[in-house]
């Protein structure tokens, strides 16, 4: 027996279909990049436009998945990851309204469409992917309704804004179960699976620097960590947010000394000045946790390294909350190994000859004055010869020569990179520290905000009888000489607006507390919620059962309100319910299984003053409820009636 064709698509119900796509689409695009979403968007237009009167041909649609998925990959440098798949994922849905041609293929259209809000979740957890997903979900459930509607064959057409308001009431019912299930159900101190890395690192501090690397992060000003300090906090200048500490050098790139990190915490002595903070870590996919100079104690989950580098235990892929403290070094590996020493003076051969060759001068003119003494020089050399410009050309093989002696400006990346080399030279123990410096005050939370725009590196160097030193070359430009920075160039957008920073601030207090509330809720949290009830102690078994308990009166609740709403949801049919209990009240209540017109002539012949009324309705009743009607009917006059008639 032939298969019957599939049934085709109303205007309507394609209009709905490829709406659902769109919102279910919206969420995932910002947390993809720039190029690959602007492919998406393109492409999504061009076959919605190109397949409104027929489907593409099988072979184009074929083609059109090739190329995007080549584009995709290639754009990923062919590294398989979470962002990878979900690149992918968009755009096979931004061309897969190119076989819209029945029902069925619609209903897969949104079927599929629902996987893009989700997968929006393994990228980010903001309100605003939340919220742009919620508008997909409700979408994308009002499309279903829709189509639902055709197959039945129903001919009075529900209002767009009806059918989402329907929808999101639904919605709006079953969420006090969500929140007992976000709230009760026991959270476990770590995941049952892990979620695969992203192919392309977010932007943040790596474990090496390179030339021309740092100039994407500082131009990014979203926040890297939030602050709030218990009790004083430190002078601005002060705040130096320490990262990995970079010791090799291959003539080009800066990288850690794997081959040190096994080695216990260096040796240090602090001063009695001791600063306590909390710091929540905006996700990286990276295990360095920056700390302010100098942290005390690893806190729990994290590893203290011997260059007092903090690493957590996994990758950060979502916030992460720290409680740490910080006091400043008086002494700092005072004693340093030989295999240490060596690795803070080691210059690869056949680079930078100009910078070595003058190190090596300064060492046989200040060699008796000491380490101290190179350093100083150096600093002076810059204060009075050099610039901070953002705008420089990428160095060639000799990187420090040029910056030294040819472009004598640069940023922070130059100045560390070329001191470090130069004291290298001098034969003073030196290494590369990357991190942030600075922050700025929320005024509305009263916490420090720092963003990735605040990267800076920095050098120490290792003098006798102090060790390891913070100089800072770049905080040593003079103020003149400062030509070109992150605050310049942004200085033509939004931020220099009347008005702008304070929503700003509000924006980021907002996003703060959406931390702390919900993606900062693990095991310890809720304890901590259930303890003034005094179930914190309920262990496994008892989260299980108090979860049970609210679950279930929040099922009942679901079920009520829904049962009310198929009893009184119409306002036609409640109007005759009411109707139907004032002739219960005389003893002639309708039995559940009889027919509205059969109970009518019941209650007529046995009151027959209410007869001909009676009737009357009911048939006006029955024809509204069962015949066909246009949409624009109005059921007032018959709601009139059926409220004004009273048996007799």
């Amino acid at each position: 027996m032939p298969r019957p064709d599939p049934a085709p698509l109303t205007r309507a119900s394609r209009h709905w279909a490829l709406a659902a796509a769109a919102a279910c689409l919206l969420p995932l695009l910002p947390q993809l990049p720039v190029a690959v979403a602007a492919g998406c968007v393109g492409a999504g237009l061009l076959v919605a436009l190109a397949s409104r009167r027929r489907p593409l041909p099988a072979w184009l649609r074929i083609v059109l998945a090739l190329c995007l998925f080549g584009v995709v990959l290639s754009m990923s440098r062919f590294s398989l990851g979470r962002d990878t798949a979900c690149a992918l994922l968009a755009a096979m849905l931004a061309i897969k309204p190119g076989e819209l041609a029945s029902l069925r293929d619609a209903r897969s259209l949104v079927g599929f469409a629902l996987f893009a809000p989700f997968s929006t979740f393994l990228l980010d957890q903001g309100p605003l992917s939340l919220a742009l997903g919620l508008v997909g979900a409700i979408v994308a459930l009002a499309a279903l309704a829709q189509l639902a509607e055709q197959e039945s064959g129903e001919t009075a057409r529900t209002a767009p804004r009806r059918r989402v308001a329907i929808v999101a009431r639904l919605l709006l019912i079953g969420l006090p179960l969500a929140l007992a299930a976000f709230w009760l159900f026991p959270r476990l101190g770590s995941p049952l699976w892990g979620v695969p890395e992203r192919a392309l690192a977010r932007p943040g501090l790596s474990d090496e620097m390179a030339p021309g690397e740092w100039l994407e992060l500082m131009n990014d000003d979203r926040p890297a960590l939030r602050v709030d300090f218990l009790g004083p906090a430190p002078p601005q200048s002060q705040m130096y947010w320490r990262g990995p500490v970079l010791m090799d050098y291959d003539g080009r790139t800066w990288t850690r000394a794997r081959r040190l990190q096994a080695l216990p915490p260096a040796a240090t002595t602090r001063v009695p000045t001791r600063w306590n903070y909390e710091m929540v870590l905006e996700p990286t996919d990276r295990r360095t946790v920056v700390a302010l100079e100098l942290p005390g104690a690893a806190p729990q989950g994290a590893r203290l390294s011997w260059d007092y580098t903090l690493e957590a235990g996994a990758p950060m892929n979502s916030a992460t909350r720290w409680r740490m403290d910080a006091a400043p070094a008086r002494s700092f590996e005072p004693r340093l190994l030989p295999f240490v020493r060596d690795s803070a003076l080691r210059l690869p051969e056949g680079f930078n000859p100009r910078t070595v060759a003058l190190g090596r001068q300064w060492r046989r003119e200040l060699g008796g004055a000491g380490d101290a003494a190179i350093v100083e020089r150096a600093m002076a050399m810059i204060r009075a010869e050099f610039g901070y410009t953002l705008s420089t050309p990428l160095p060639g093989r000799h990187s420090a020569d040029e910056f030294l002696f040819e472009w004598k400006q640069g940023f922070c990346e130059h100045f560390s990179s070329a001191f470090v080399i130069l004291m290298r030279a001098a034969g003073v123990p030196s290494r590369v520290v990357t991190g942030y410096a600075g922050g700025y005050r929320n005024p509305i939370g009263g916490y420090w905000i720092v963003r990735n725009s605040d990267a800076h590196a920095w050098a120490e160097v290792w003098l006798d009888g102090r060790g390891w030193v913070r100089a800072d070359p770049t905080a040593a430009v003079a103020p003149e000489r400062i030509y070109d920075t992150i605050d310049d160039r942004a200085g033509g957008g939004f931020a220099g607006l009347p008005g702008v920073v304070p929503m700003l601030d509000l924006g980021d207090w907002l996003r703060r507390g959406w931390n702390d509330l919900v993606l900062g809720f693990d095991a310890s949290r809720q304890m901590a919620m259930l303890r003034p009830l005094g179930l914190d102690g309920a262990g496994m078994r008892g989260l299980v059962a108090l979860f049970a308990a609210f679950a279930g009166l929040a099922l009942a609740w679901m079920l009520w309100l829904t049962a009310r709403a198929e009893r009184g949801g119409d306002a036609v049919v409640a109007a005759w319910r009411r109707l139907g209990a004032r002739y219960a009240k005389l003893g002639l209540a309708r039995a559940a299984h009889e027919p509205s017109l059969q109970w009518a002539r019941r209650v007529a012949a046995a009151r027959p003053r209410d007869a001909d009324a009676l009737l009357a309705l009911t048939a006006r009743f029955e024809t509204w409820r069962y015949a066909p009607r246009s949409a624009d009917a109005d059921p007032r006059p018959l709601i009139r009636a059926l409220r004004r008639h009273r048996p007799a």
